[in-house]
């Protein structure tokens, strides 16, 4: 927890990744939609554009800084990352 009992995520503004199986991604806390195609999802977060790869995507759910996207995954790599 950080501060007034806020999760870090939340605190720092951090993308939160949830991944069910293969079949489902949510992340929370991104900057906006760069690209999007049924085989790539590009979003901007705080620490760089996330890309997600695989195929017959769709998008499900799209609300305030959430983003849901059903289809078959194969990998998730944050572009240009460097760690602090």
């Amino acid at each position: 927890m950080y501060g007034l009992d806020l999760p870090v995520d939340v605190a720092l503004s951090l993308p939160k990744i949830i991944v069910i199986a293969r079949k489902e991604v949510t992340v929370e806390n991104h900057k906006g939609i760069i690209k999007f195609s049924d085989s790539e999802l590009v979003i901007n977060t705080s620490i760089g554009p996330l890309k997600i790869l695989g195929k017959d995507f769709e998008i499900i759910f799209v609300g305030g800084t959430t983003i849901t996207l059903s289809g078959c995954f194969s990998s998730m790599v944050y572009e240009n990352y460097e760690e602090d």
